[in-house]
Protein backbone atom coordinates (compact mmCIF):
# COMPACT_ATOMS: atom_id res chain seq x y z
CA UNK A 1 0.00 0.00 0.00
CA UNK A 2 1.38 3.37 -0.91
CA UNK A 3 2.24 5.81 2.08
CA UNK A 4 0.04 8.45 1.03
CA UNK A 5 -3.28 7.63 2.58
CA UNK A 6 -5.20 10.32 -0.15
CA UNK A 7 -3.24 9.49 -2.76
CA UNK A 8 -5.75 7.35 -4.67
CA UNK A 9 -8.94 9.27 -6.46
CA UNK A 10 -9.69 6.56 -9.16
CA UNK A 11 -13.72 6.33 -8.48
CA UNK A 12 -14.02 4.06 -11.53
CA UNK A 13 -16.92 6.28 -12.47
CA UNK A 14 -17.41 5.18 -16.12
CA UNK A 15 -20.74 6.07 -17.24
CA UNK A 16 -23.39 3.60 -16.10
CA UNK A 17 -26.09 2.99 -18.94
CA UNK A 18 -28.42 1.04 -17.01
CA UNK A 19 -31.23 2.71 -17.67
CA UNK A 20 -33.24 1.84 -14.39
CA UNK A 21 -36.36 3.97 -14.43
CA UNK A 22 -37.87 5.28 -10.72
CA UNK A 23 -40.35 3.48 -9.03
CA UNK A 24 -41.59 1.47 -5.75
CA UNK A 25 -42.64 2.97 -2.81
CA UNK A 26 -39.39 4.33 -1.33
CA UNK A 27 -38.52 5.64 -4.64
CA UNK A 28 -37.54 9.62 -4.89
CA UNK A 29 -36.63 11.04 -8.32
CA UNK A 30 -33.39 13.26 -8.33
CA UNK A 31 -36.23 15.80 -9.25
CA UNK A 32 -38.05 15.02 -6.09
CA UNK A 33 -38.47 17.67 -3.05
CA UNK A 34 -34.95 17.52 -0.73
CA UNK A 35 -35.97 16.69 2.77
CA UNK A 36 -34.27 19.04 5.14
CA UNK A 37 -33.58 17.74 8.32
CA UNK A 38 -33.32 20.67 11.16
CA UNK A 39 -30.42 18.25 12.89
CA UNK A 40 -28.51 17.95 10.11
CA UNK A 41 -24.63 18.14 10.92
CA UNK A 42 -24.01 17.54 7.34
CA UNK A 43 -25.76 18.99 4.54
CA UNK A 44 -24.85 18.45 0.89
CA UNK A 45 -27.08 20.54 -1.84
CA UNK A 46 -27.23 20.44 -5.55
CA UNK A 47 -23.56 19.10 -5.68
CA UNK A 48 -21.72 18.70 -8.88
CA UNK A 49 -18.34 17.81 -8.78
CA UNK A 50 -15.69 15.58 -10.40
CA UNK A 51 -12.21 15.22 -11.47
CA UNK A 52 -10.70 17.62 -13.82
CA UNK A 53 -12.56 19.00 -16.35
CA UNK A 54 -14.87 15.54 -16.18
CA UNK A 55 -18.01 15.91 -14.08
CA UNK A 56 -19.50 12.53 -12.13
CA UNK A 57 -22.11 14.31 -9.76
CA UNK A 58 -25.11 15.82 -10.72
CA UNK A 59 -27.67 18.09 -8.44
CA UNK A 60 -26.54 15.65 -5.50
CA UNK A 61 -28.19 16.16 -2.11
CA UNK A 62 -27.28 14.21 1.09
CA UNK A 63 -28.18 14.50 4.85
CA UNK A 64 -26.66 12.75 7.82
CA UNK A 65 -28.12 13.86 10.97
CA UNK A 66 -26.25 13.71 14.78
CA UNK A 67 -25.29 10.24 15.74
CA UNK A 68 -27.10 8.86 12.62
CA UNK A 69 -25.94 5.69 10.40
CA UNK A 70 -26.11 6.13 6.21
CA UNK A 71 -24.90 4.15 3.91
CA UNK A 72 -24.98 5.03 0.35
CA UNK A 73 -25.47 2.56 -2.27
CA UNK A 74 -25.91 1.71 -6.11
CA UNK A 75 -24.39 0.40 -9.74
CA UNK A 76 -20.36 0.60 -10.17
CA UNK A 77 -19.83 4.10 -11.52
CA UNK A 78 -22.52 5.71 -10.03
CA UNK A 79 -19.96 8.47 -8.11
CA UNK A 80 -20.20 6.84 -5.03
CA UNK A 81 -16.65 7.30 -3.78
CA UNK A 82 -16.88 10.73 -5.53
CA UNK A 83 -19.50 12.15 -3.10
CA UNK A 84 -17.29 10.52 0.15
CA UNK A 85 -14.00 12.47 -1.83
CA UNK A 86 -15.70 15.95 -2.33
CA UNK A 87 -17.42 16.35 1.21
CA UNK A 88 -13.72 15.95 2.39
CA UNK A 89 -12.35 17.94 -0.19
CA UNK A 90 -10.89 15.89 -2.90
CA UNK A 91 -12.42 16.62 -5.78
CA UNK A 92 -13.06 19.53 -8.32
CA UNK A 93 -15.84 21.63 -7.17
CA UNK A 94 -18.53 22.12 -10.00
CA UNK A 95 -21.44 23.61 -8.10
CA UNK A 96 -23.50 23.43 -5.11
CA UNK A 97 -22.84 23.43 -1.30
CA UNK A 98 -21.56 21.22 1.67
CA UNK A 99 -21.87 21.99 5.05
CA UNK A 100 -20.73 20.49 7.92
CA UNK A 101 -22.05 21.90 11.72
CA UNK A 102 -23.40 24.89 10.07
CA UNK A 103 -20.31 25.92 8.74
CA UNK A 104 -19.81 26.26 4.46
CA UNK A 105 -16.79 23.50 3.71
CA UNK A 106 -17.07 23.39 0.36
CA UNK A 107 -13.94 24.99 -0.99
CA UNK A 108 -11.67 23.86 1.83
CA UNK A 109 -8.96 21.78 2.04
CA UNK A 110 -8.48 18.20 3.44
CA UNK A 111 -6.32 19.19 6.08
CA UNK A 112 -8.62 22.10 7.12
CA UNK A 113 -11.54 19.68 7.27
CA UNK A 114 -10.05 17.27 9.58
CA UNK A 115 -9.72 19.85 12.23
CA UNK A 116 -13.60 20.58 12.26
CA UNK A 117 -14.53 16.74 13.44
CA UNK A 118 -14.92 14.97 10.10
CA UNK A 119 -12.60 11.87 9.80
CA UNK A 120 -12.20 10.11 6.41
CA UNK A 121 -11.28 6.36 5.66
CA UNK A 122 -10.14 5.93 1.77
CA UNK A 123 -11.25 2.35 0.34
CA UNK A 124 -7.38 1.91 -0.87
CA UNK A 125 -3.95 3.54 0.38
CA UNK A 126 -5.59 3.94 3.89
CA UNK A 127 -2.47 3.02 6.16
CA UNK A 128 1.14 4.29 6.30
CA UNK A 129 2.81 0.84 5.59
CA UNK A 130 5.96 1.66 6.31
CA UNK A 131 5.18 3.18 10.10
CA UNK A 132 4.54 0.54 12.56
CA UNK A 133 0.61 0.29 13.98
CA UNK A 134 1.02 2.78 17.04
CA UNK A 135 3.08 5.40 14.88
CA UNK A 136 0.11 5.25 12.57
CA UNK A 137 -2.51 6.18 15.14
CA UNK A 138 -0.15 8.61 16.61
CA UNK A 139 -0.19 10.07 12.60
CA UNK A 140 -4.12 10.42 13.50
CA UNK A 141 -3.51 12.86 15.77
CA UNK A 142 -0.68 14.74 14.03
CA UNK A 143 -2.91 18.12 14.48
CA UNK A 144 -2.97 18.23 18.37
CA UNK A 145 0.34 19.19 20.45
CA UNK A 146 0.23 15.94 22.67
CA UNK A 147 -0.73 12.46 21.53
CA UNK A 148 -4.43 12.13 23.47
CA UNK A 149 -3.51 8.76 25.78
CA UNK A 150 -7.36 8.45 26.67
CA UNK A 151 -8.19 8.38 22.59
CA UNK A 152 -5.40 5.62 21.91
CA UNK A 153 -6.19 3.37 24.39
CA UNK A 154 -10.32 3.31 23.67
CA UNK A 155 -9.37 2.38 20.07
CA UNK A 156 -7.21 -0.09 21.37
CA UNK A 157 -10.15 -1.36 23.35
CA UNK A 158 -12.47 -1.45 20.26
CA UNK A 159 -9.62 -3.11 18.41
CA UNK A 160 -7.66 -5.49 20.40
CA UNK A 161 -5.62 -6.54 17.75
CA UNK A 162 -3.75 -3.08 17.06
CA UNK A 163 -2.67 -3.15 20.74
CA UNK A 164 -1.35 -6.96 20.00
CA UNK A 165 0.53 -5.43 16.91
CA UNK A 166 1.24 -2.15 17.45
CA UNK A 167 4.97 -2.53 17.29
CA UNK A 168 4.24 -4.48 13.61
CA UNK A 169 4.55 -2.72 10.59
CA UNK A 170 1.18 -1.77 9.17
CA UNK A 171 2.01 -2.85 5.60
CA UNK A 172 2.23 -6.44 7.03
CA UNK A 173 -1.06 -6.55 8.44
CA UNK A 174 -3.92 -8.44 7.00
CA UNK A 175 -6.57 -6.78 4.63
CA UNK A 176 -9.06 -6.83 7.70
CA UNK A 177 -6.24 -5.27 10.37
CA UNK A 178 -5.32 -2.63 7.84
CA UNK A 179 -8.88 -2.08 7.64
CA UNK A 180 -9.47 -1.50 11.26
CA UNK A 181 -6.20 0.44 12.08
CA UNK A 182 -7.42 3.03 9.21
CA UNK A 183 -10.58 3.74 11.51
CA UNK A 184 -8.82 3.68 14.57
CA UNK A 185 -6.29 6.23 13.20
CA UNK A 186 -9.49 8.26 12.11
CA UNK A 187 -10.98 7.94 15.50
CA UNK A 188 -7.95 9.37 17.29
CA UNK A 189 -9.09 12.68 16.72
CA UNK A 190 -12.87 11.95 18.13
CA UNK A 191 -14.42 12.91 15.15
CA UNK A 192 -18.20 13.86 14.88
CA UNK A 193 -18.80 12.26 11.35
CA UNK A 194 -16.47 9.57 10.01
CA UNK A 195 -16.63 8.83 6.70
CA UNK A 196 -15.87 5.18 5.63
CA UNK A 197 -15.53 4.23 1.79
CA UNK A 198 -16.34 0.67 0.95
CA UNK A 199 -15.07 -0.87 4.31
CA UNK A 200 -15.76 -4.88 3.11
CA UNK A 201 -14.02 -4.30 -0.06
CA UNK A 202 -11.20 -7.04 -0.32
CA UNK A 203 -12.27 -8.82 3.00
CA UNK A 204 -12.36 -12.37 3.80
CA UNK A 205 -16.13 -13.34 3.81
CA UNK A 206 -15.85 -14.72 7.18
CA UNK A 207 -14.46 -11.07 7.92
CA UNK A 208 -17.19 -8.92 6.56
CA UNK A 209 -19.88 -9.09 9.51
CA UNK A 210 -17.15 -8.24 12.13
CA UNK A 211 -15.98 -5.52 10.12
CA UNK A 212 -20.06 -4.06 10.45
CA UNK A 213 -20.32 -5.50 13.82
CA UNK A 214 -17.28 -2.67 14.64
CA UNK A 215 -18.61 0.33 12.56
CA UNK A 216 -22.34 -0.81 13.95
CA UNK A 217 -20.02 -0.13 17.59
CA UNK A 218 -18.69 3.14 16.42
CA UNK A 219 -21.83 4.64 15.76
CA UNK A 220 -23.34 3.26 19.11
CA UNK A 221 -20.89 5.03 20.76
CA UNK A 222 -22.32 8.73 19.28
CA UNK A 223 -20.37 8.99 16.02
CA UNK A 224 -22.11 9.94 13.04
CA UNK A 225 -21.17 7.57 9.80
CA UNK A 226 -21.67 7.87 6.34
CA UNK A 227 -20.43 5.01 4.32
CA UNK A 228 -20.23 3.71 0.70
CA UNK A 229 -20.37 0.14 0.97
CA UNK A 230 -20.40 -2.13 -1.75
CA UNK A 231 -22.44 -5.47 0.02
CA UNK A 232 -25.75 -3.10 -0.48
CA UNK A 233 -27.97 -5.49 1.37
CA UNK A 234 -26.43 -6.40 4.68
CA UNK A 235 -25.10 -2.15 4.68
CA UNK A 236 -29.07 -1.17 4.00
CA UNK A 237 -30.20 -3.71 6.83
CA UNK A 238 -27.61 -1.94 9.24
CA UNK A 239 -27.83 1.65 8.61
CA UNK A 240 -30.61 3.90 9.89
CA UNK A 241 -31.19 5.87 6.18
CA UNK A 242 -29.96 4.95 2.35
CA UNK A 243 -29.02 6.66 -0.43
CA UNK A 244 -28.98 4.67 -3.96
CA UNK A 245 -26.79 7.07 -6.73
CA UNK A 246 -27.26 6.13 -10.41
CA UNK A 247 -24.82 8.39 -13.19
CA UNK A 248 -24.04 10.72 -10.48
CA UNK A 249 -27.66 11.61 -9.59
CA UNK A 250 -30.07 10.77 -6.40
CA UNK A 251 -32.38 7.86 -7.54
CA UNK A 252 -33.94 6.57 -3.88
CA UNK A 253 -33.49 7.86 -0.57
CA UNK A 254 -35.45 6.40 2.19
CA UNK A 255 -34.49 4.27 5.96
CA UNK A 256 -32.48 1.55 5.63
CA UNK A 257 -34.69 -1.59 5.38
CA UNK A 258 -37.50 0.39 3.36
CA UNK A 259 -35.16 0.44 0.29
CA UNK A 260 -33.88 -2.94 1.25
CA UNK A 261 -37.56 -4.61 1.19
CA UNK A 262 -38.54 -2.02 -1.65
CA UNK A 263 -39.50 -4.72 -4.79
CA UNK A 264 -38.13 -2.10 -7.24
CA UNK A 265 -34.32 -1.47 -5.10
CA UNK A 266 -34.08 -5.04 -4.81
CA UNK A 267 -34.72 -5.83 -8.61
CA UNK A 268 -32.56 -2.98 -9.56
CA UNK A 269 -29.90 -2.92 -7.32
CA UNK A 270 -29.86 -5.67 -4.85
CA UNK A 271 -30.18 -8.94 -6.94
CA UNK A 272 -34.16 -9.40 -6.12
Amino acid sequence: MSDDPTANVDDSTSPDDSGVSPGGAAATSAARDVTLYDDSILSVRDLDAGYGDLQILTDVDLDVNGEEYVTIVGPNGAGKSTVMKSVFGLTSHMGGVVQFEGDDITAERPEDIIHLGLGYVPQNDNVFGTLTVRENLEMGAYILDDMPQDALDEVFERFPILEERQTQKAGTLSGGQQQMLAMGRALMLDPELLLLDEPSAGLAPDLVAEMFDKIDEINAAGTAVLMVEQNAKEALRRCDRGYVLVDGKNRYEDEGTTLLNDPQVRQDFLGG
